[in-house]
């Protein structure tokens, strides 16, 4: 295989993530409705840390624990932003 071929690889599994990326904030824009609906809280740090174990323990590597963090750490922070502003917006719309 060449380094093109391996690029290339990379580029479809990049826009796989991506199309998983959306999915999931949208899955997050519904979950920031239903707890307004609700007048439940946007952050929930239990939430958040259950996430991040569960994560590093499926973990089989060659990417660390640390590095397991240093990426879902800041897609909850990001998804938090999102809950945040479906729920400040009228109809939940994201800005």
């Amino acid at each position: 295989m060449t380094l093109g071929q391996m690029r290339q690889r990379i580029d479809r599994m990049d826009r796989q993530l991506l199309r998983l990326l959306n999915r999931r904030a949208a899955a997050v824009v519904r979950i920031g409705q239903f707890k307004k609906r609700r007048g439940l809280p946007v952050y929930d740090g239990r939430r958040e840390e259950e996430v991040v174990r569960r994560m590093t323990r499926s973990n089989r590597g060659p990417l660390s624990e640390e590095s397991i963090r240093g990426i879902f750490r800041p897609i909850l922070r990001h998804s938090r932003h999102l809950q945040s502003s479906a729920v400040s917006t009228p109809k939940g719309r994201v800005r």
